[in-house]
């Protein structure tokens, strides 16, 4: 069933957010772009959040596969790219790349407490690092959110990668055959889930968390892209990731998972089916054993020695 649009009106920073991005975009290609990387760590940026509202997130455990009444009276820690977005976005007010070229590369989640549903959270992000090789630029912020009883209750950090068009000397790459082959999920993982993925799966998760840009719910902005349809939200991946681990392996906990580090590593073209699989503590999803994965990485729980 889709989505109620009733939802969007919860969506106001994220969606002031894109829009922040749309009119940054525009200057950069008028010229009006800082010329010098910002001083990494930069400053803290913070803000409190107001709690959220409970079909809200009742809507959203279930979109992404998961049980609200696991989550009685906390709210999932991977939703905090909800305001966690709107809150990193302002770091990167000096940072001189197009950022409207930004893709999502990945996020380690650390989950060291609660995040309570009922009471107002404190939020603070900060741009750590700029990993800049010329052919592209890797942007690592932190976001913290917890109360002021445990400040850091979860922390996400968050990897954006900006293509840059080529090496800083303009001197074509040579070819070594040194390039990272793209991740694979392993012949011998085992698929805990099976995921059919409708082709408006990314406007419902935008519905849900406010990040309604274009490339996940508008066909033809996708396509001008060089992608055959819309595709998925890498953070709506992580989710049902998450929530499938949980379900699955951890007998429904969802109070054991201590770290989730994964890489966005395909794009998910809509509507799909895909698998979710594990070997050990790592993660994938894809379509099959053997074939391309779209999200890989590892996970770790509290009780593991």
């Amino acid at each position: 069933m889709p989505i109620s649009a009733k939802h969007i009106r919860h969506q106001g920073p994220v969606i002031a957010t894109l829009a922040s991005v749309a009119v940054s975009a525009l200057r950069q290609r008028l010229g009006q772009t800082p010329d010098a990387k910002p001083q990494v760590p930069g400053p803290e940026v913070t803000t409190t959040i107001s709690p959220r509202p409970a079909d809200l997130m009742r809507a959203y455990i279930r979109h992404v596969g998961g049980d609200p009444s696991a989550y009685r009276g906390r709210i999932p820690p991977h939703f905090f790219p909800q305001w966690g977005f709107p809150l990193a976005s302002r770091t990167l007010s000096n940072v001189p790349y197009p950022l409207f070229k930004v893709l999502n590369g990945g996020c380690r989640l650390e989950i060291n407490g609660p995040l309570p549903a009922k009471e107002a959270l404190h939020a603070r992000a900060r741009l750590e690092d700029i990993d800049d090789n010329g052919r592209r630029a890797v942007i690592h912020q932190r976001v913290a959110t917890g109360t002021s009883a445990n400040p850091d209750a979860v922390v996400g950090h968050l990897y954006a990668i900006v293509p840059l068009g080529g090496p800083r000397d303009g001197k074509p790459k040579a070819n070594n055959g040194s390039a990272r082959p793209r991740p694979r999920v392993p012949q011998d993982a085992e698929e805990l889930q099976r995921w059919r993925l409708r082709p408006d799966a990314g406007l419902d998760f935008a519905k849900l968390t406010g990040d309604f840009n274009p490339v996940h719910w508008v066909g033809p902005y996708a396509r001008a892209f060089g992608f055959r349809n819309t595709i998925l939200h890498g953070f709506s991946t992580m989710a049902r990731a998450i929530e499938g681990v949980q379900r699955t392996l951890l007998a429904g906990s969802t109070r054991s998972l201590r770290v989730v580090d994964v890489k966005f590593t395909k794009p998910l073209v809509l509507p799909a089916r895909v698998g979710l699989y594990v070997r050990d503590q790592s993660l994938w999803v894809g379509d099959a054993p053997g074939g391309p994965a779209y999200l890989a990485g590892h996970f770790e729980t509290h009780t593991a020695s």
